[in-house]
């Protein structure tokens, strides 16, 4: 499904990573770990052929990214809906479907997409507030949706950047559960971004490490170990283990402070659409 072949990234001229490689097979689930700052939502974007890698290479489903886009289903960061949206989750999910669709629908699509948004609500659990407004659903029936809607269009391959976050620990059991449950179910090979495997880690098959500029895959019982993780820092890394199970690293250095300016950055792109 994908394969990063010794990859790097530069972004704003500086290097982001290097020396990725990861492969990913129908069926498995695999988490991108590591601290901020450390370019997992751009190993998400460089999959999806959104940023170019300037060393090494990366294939998705046998070809460049970006070529099969139509297989390939993205959650982006979440998104934050507006109590007073009238939208239902039904529309929501649809968007996924024709939102990027010109024009009348074929002769018997609408019928093909009722069933197909059904048949999807129900595989992520969502028909008992499908019909509401999206806007009084909470925040893990919104997410439950947007992934319906990634997966409406029955990708093989499904790319969700930082699905848990902003959820209550319930919750993102309950999502980390129903993402593990696709996987097996539907042989859809996913890639996730989070900042905590703890809620994924039962489900997980591989895990893809960023950090300082270089990165780690493989099992979760390889990869995150005090002696992976200090090897990939350069410094000493202890991950302990809780009484519950949980994992937890200590001793990894905070990345530098960066600010960035994203409205300065959107004027810059208005600016540029202006003179095209």
């Amino acid at each position: 499904m994908v394969c990063v072949d010794d990859a790097a990234v530069r972004v704003g001229g500086r290097p982001l990573w290097s020396h990725v490689r990861l492969d990913i097979a129908a069926g498995e689930f695999a988490a991108v770990l590591g601290p901020n700052g450390a370019g997992k939502s751009t190993l998400i974007k460089a999959i999806l052929g959104l940023v170019p890698t300037t060393a090494g290479s990366i294939r998705v489903l046998g070809e460049r990214p970006g070529r099969l886009a139509d297989r390939v289903g993205y959650l982006p960061q979440r998104r934050s809906f507006d109590a007073d949206l009238r939208i239902r989750g039904l529309d929501i999910v649809r968007m996924g479907w024709d939102g990027d669709r010109w024009g009348l629908p074929r002769p018997g699509a609408g019928r093909a997409a009722r069933e197909r948004i059904a048949e999807v609500v129900d595989l992520v659990g969502a028909s008992a507030y499908a019909h509401r407004p999206v806007g009084q659903c909470s925040g893990g029936e919104q997410q439950r949706l947007l992934i319906a809607q990634a997966l409406v269009r029955r990708p093989e391959l499904l790319l969700l950047d930082e699905p848990l976050d902003s959820l209550d620990l319930p919750n993102q059991a309950a999502v980390a559960a129903l993402v593990g449950r696709i996987c097996r179910t539907q042989g859809v090979a996913v890639v996730m971004v989070a900042h905590d495997a703890n809620p994924i880690l039962a489900h997980l098959d591989k895990v893809i490490y960023l950090a300082e500029g270089g990165a780690v895959a493989g099992p979760p019982r390889e990869v995150i170990t005090s002696e992976t993780l200090t090897r990939l820092y350069g410094t000493p890394i202890e991950v302990l283990r809780a009484g519950d199970g949980r994992l937890v690293v200590v001793g990894q250095p905070e990345p530098p402070a960066a600010h960035t300016d994203r409205h300065a950055s959107s004027r810059t792109e208005g600016n540029r659409r202006a003179v095209r």
